[in-house]
């Protein structure tokens, strides 16, 4: 009986392809009523220990959650996103009660600053400024964080994810800064509205539980900045100063008067943190007079570039990363003496090395990543290559995320899919659900419950991440909650520590192609199918070498994956 749980969530994969085809003629037949939650016969809530924090605020130990009697805490959660963490208050305790009795025991309130109308954020959006919260929207996210916690459901907020700056901010070029992504690494008025932003919100009294945020045990953490990193974005040419324009684009280059600051702040930390004489090579090598600026490399520079040129700038980077982690780390807890856990950002783009970003966030109180399986190109109703991931397991979404965890931090996966449309989309619930066990992670929040209002979920198409609404993966959802929460699956007994050079995490960032997705020559990605995973060390005195997994057992595996994706056709 011990694995009869996960067998019938995988056997769910097989069983509810015909039921998702047919829902494709008319979805509104099969969507999930959602304020049936109270008359289900699926009832998980026991799992959760009510209220939230009962025992005081989550702690870590030993690398893992823990909550304050001592008990292991893992999260199985989901994030809701805009105006779905605005329910209206006539809905918010059916809407809590539809979330604990599906066993999710952490919501990640996603896209709180977003501006996508008035009902999904919480600025006023009559001001011409975002340094006020309208009092209508707090109100009701005050009100079903209180829902949330009466029924066991912690909290995690995310401080910077969808703002728009608007005139009266006092933001250089605001027009054209869309999300913000990199100038918040380095710009200091947009860092002092990121503090402003959360002492708003932290330090904010909710009228339902008594008591700020701040001290609140049901928040569980506090999320810094959302797929968010400066190296990233020198490294895929976002920091070259062309963007002149406004762009439609999330991940868009900064503008000139943004550029032209990072290039003096990347001379002015030159100068004080290397010798007159490198100095004068790297003037030498960029072919400038000794008293111009140093300019900084762009991408199609970088093999060109020599080791001293191309480290110190990938070292400027991350100093900017850490730098901003640990100011913020510092005034929430210092400061505002904010109780809960602190995530810096998520290590999210596998098309390049995680590991100077992950250097940086691991600084936090928790390590955490992101992938989707097949997300969705420009035509995101169709630009979706629709196989199933068990048919490639040395590039799916487990081994993806295991080159994320690193030792002594909780690991956490903030979101997680297979969007639609693809006829293989329940796949990967029970999968993650057994892998996170079998690798000893800490959480996974699936992305996303909803887009919008609960109440919203009968009478519009969902959106391609929009699970709630979804009959066929809230079903497989449930199961493996089931699983999740017994912990059916054994943990791994080996688990391999990766250590690696300062010199082979600068390096790795010029590594391309079949390197993915760790980026460290020599590994085999092969080895989180079959054995634990982490990072043990970021400055190693010797070149790391890669273990290797057991070849029968690797290959037990694929006939079972070969085995499974033959009985599903």
């Amino acid at each position: 009986m011990k694995y009869f749980t996960f067998l019938i969530s995988i056997l769910g994969i097989v069983l509810t392809e015909s039921a998702a085809q047919e829902q494709e003629s008319d979805w509104t037949k099969s969507s999930v009523d959602w304020k049936a939650a109270g008359s289900s016969a699926v009832d998980l809530s026991p799992f959760l220990e009510a209220p939230a924090g009962k025992h005081g605020p989550i702690r870590v130990k030993d690398g893992h959650f823990f909550t304050g009697d001592g008990k292991r805490f893992r999260i199985w959660g989901f994030n809701l996103t805009g105006s779905a963490c605005f329910p209206d208050k006539s809905d918010a305790p059916m809407f809590a009660e539809f979330i604990a009795k599906r066993g999710i025991n952490c919501v990640r309130f996603h896209y709180l600053d977003s501006n996508w109308s008035n009902h999904a954020t919480l600025f006023d959006p009559n001001l011409d400024h975002t340094q006020a919260f309208d009092t209508g929207q707090l109100d009701k996210l005050d009100f079903f964080v209180a829902e949330l916690k009466k029924r066991g459901v912690y909290s995690n907020f995310n401080l910077n994810v969808g703002r728009h700056f608007r005139k009266g901010d006092d933001v250089q070029d605001f027009e054209l800064l869309g999300l913000g992504k990199t100038v918040s690494y380095f710009d200091k008025r947009i860092q002092e509205l990121h503090r402003e932003f959360a002492r708003q919100l932290l330090t904010h009294v909710n009228p339902y539980t008594g008591r700020a945020y701040i001290e609140e045990p049901a928040l569980m953490i506090v999320e810094l900045v959302n797929e968010n990193s400066i190296v990233e974005s020198w490294v895929k040419g976002r920091t070259l100063g062309q963007l002149t324009e406004p762009s439609r684009s999330i991940w868009r280059d900064i503008p000139p008067s943004y550029a032209e600051q990072l290039t003096q702040l990347y001379n002015e930390w030159l100068i004080a943190e290397l010798s007159p004489e490198a100095l004068k090579r790297l003037s030498e090598e960029g072919q400038i007079k000794s008293d111009e600026s140093i300019p900084r490399l762009a991408p199609w520079q970088f093999s060109e570039a020599s080791t001293l040129r191309f480290q110190s700038e990938a070292k400027f980077y991350i100093h900017l990363e850490q730098q901003y982690f640990d100011r913020m780390y510092r005034f929430l807890k210092d400061e505002l003496k904010c109780q809960a856990l602190i995530l810096g950002s998520s290590d999210h783009n596998h098309s390049m090395s995680g590991l100077p970003h992950l250097k940086s966030t691991s600084q936090m109180d928790i390590v955490d990543s992101h992938v989707y399986w097949q997300h969705p190109g420009g035509n995101w109703m169709e630009d979706i290559e629709n196989s199933a991931m068990v048919n490639e397991p040395l590039q799916s979404t487990v081994v993806q995320l295991s080159r994320s965890k690193v030792a002594g931090k909780p690991f956490i996966v903030s979101e997680i899919n297979h969007p639609a449309p693809n006829d293989y989309a329940t796949e990967g619930i029970p999968i993650l659900a057994a892998y996170a066990q079998f690798l000893d992670w800490d959480g996974i929040y699936f992305y996303t419950l909803s887009h919008g209002s609960p109440k919203e979920w009968n009478t519009r198409h969902p959106m391609q991440f929009d699970m709630g609404p979804d009959p066929v993966k809230m079903t497989n959802f449930s199961a493996a909650a089931y699983m999740f929460h017994r912990q059916d699956v054994e943990i791994a007994k080996t688990t391999h520590q990766l250590e690696y050079t300062e010199e082979q995490v600068l390096e790795s960032l010029r590594l391309k192609g079949p390197y993915f997705p760790f980026y460290s020559p020599g590994l085999d990605p092969a080895i989180p199918l079959v054995h634990g995973l982490e990072i043990a060390d970021f400055a190693s005195e010797a070149p790391e070498t890669h273990p290797r997994p057991r070849g029968q057992m690797f290959h037990v595996i694929q006939s079972a994956i070969a085995a499974r994706v033959t009985n599903a056709v």
